[in-house]
């Protein structure tokens, strides 16, 4: 977690966290704002002289995932800095997003799904000519946050992760979880479980690994909508991280990333020799075994919430941007093209790792790159 935070100042001493909501900034090339001397000005500056522009203008309104919120927020503000062009991503959710999209309401999408086919076959009343389509840009690790009094290294499994979100195990002194952790002193506290309130693709992926892992425990069918009984909501990850910090006894879900001061992350035990913690390299280990399972121009991906391979953290996500591979709204493509090529580039992929997100592995991302140039 030290490492975390560190990674975290760092950034922000570059200047590659932004703030939420759109900025509108400085045109392509231009140095107005290196004058000042700011070692953070010269840092971004060098970042979007890498950016092509090309005829990118005017504002983009986006929405979809809060799990790559903070990617896309750092994302923007070197994108705008080097285009001048506005973006809005709201964050409002993957359910959100999609919805958005398919109703034409934004120029791009994120999920941390993969389209499904009704979904596919509404994009086509939007994308004139073409259909929606997946690509993977943010990998991450799901974090399973709590917030335990004098508890620093919980290590939960499938089984006893399931009976906590079903309310099948409500305390923290439970046999179950004392058995995983015979060193701690688990306190005599009953376990406040919180999980999204909105439609949202971190549920998804936290509860197909709860399928594939443990399906005697986890007897749902699972999708984007929660749908365990008991448990506290919140919305986006964003919400369900302040729960958790706010909330003694507290446990909850969210992108590696909202783990923060107040809040630590559980380890995995996994089956390999020794629990997994998330983080970028273990999410990275996890994604890397990917597989493309999407047809034509779609880049869905299948993940392995099975895997007992040392070091890799089971419980990841890997975010999509979606957008139509052809029919894509003539005033907005440009900026589509040029932002969605940027955060697929060397430098948008490597900013990922310095604030705790998983970049997507070389030949996935490589293809990613190829269809980006092929968007019309």
């Amino acid at each position: 977690m030290k490492l975390q935070r560190k990674n975290r100042l760092r950034v922000l001493s570059l200047g590659a966290v932004a703030v939420t909501g759109a900025l509108t900034l400085s045109a392509c090339g231009s140095d107005d704002n290196g004058s000042s001397g700011d070692s953070s000005a010269s840092a971004s500056a060098t970042t979007a002289s890498s950016i092509k522009c090309d005829d990118a203008k005017g504002q983009l309104l986006a929405d979809g995932s809060s799990a790559q919120k903070n990617a896309i927020d750092a994302w923007v503000k070197n994108f705008s800095q080097a285009c001048g062009v506005q973006i809005n991503y709201k964050g409002s959710g993957s359910g959100a997003g999609v919805t958005a999209f398919t109703q034409g309401q934004v120029a791009f999408a994120g999920s941390d799904s993969a389209l499904k086919p009704e979904e596919v076959t509404a994009s086509k009343k939007v994308c004139s000519s073409g259909q929606g389509i997946d690509l993977p840009m943010v990998g991450g690790a799901i974090a399973i946050g709590y917030n335990v009094p004098g508890v620093d290294n919980l290590v939960l499994d499938a089984p006893t992760l399931a009976k906590i979100f079903d309310s099948k195990i409500t305390n923290w002194n439970d046999a179950a979880i004392k058995k995983l952790n015979p060193d701690a002193k688990l306190p005599n506290l009953k376990i406040q479980a919180f999980h999204r309130s909105d439609e949202s693709g971190t549920t998804d992926n936290l509860t197909k690994y709860l399928i594939a892992t443990t399906p005697s425990n986890w007897k749902y069918s699972g999708g984007k909508a929660w749908q365990a009984k008991g448990g506290q909501s919140a919305p986006q990850s964003a919400g369900v991280a302040q729960q958790v910090k706010q909330t003694s006894g507290a446990i909850g879900y969210f992108e590696l990333s909202y783990v923060s001061d107040g809040i630590k992350a559980a380890s995995i035990d996994t089956g390999a020799s020794s629990p997994v913690a998330p983080s970028t390299e273990s999410a990275t280990a996890d994604i890397a075994a990917a597989k493309v399972v999407g047809t034509g121009k779609d880049l869905s991906l299948q993940l392995d919430y099975k895997t007992k391979a040392e070091g890799a953290y089971p419980i990841s996500l890997v975010t999509y941007e979606i957008a139509c591979d052809t029919g894509n709204k003539a005033d907005t493509l440009p900026a589509t093209k040029a932002f969605l090529r940027y955060i697929a580039s060397e430098d948008g992929q490597k900013l990922l790792s310095t604030i705790d997100y998983a970049p997507i592995p070389d030949e996935i991302i490589a293809k990613v790159r190829t269809t980006v140039e092929g968007l019309s």
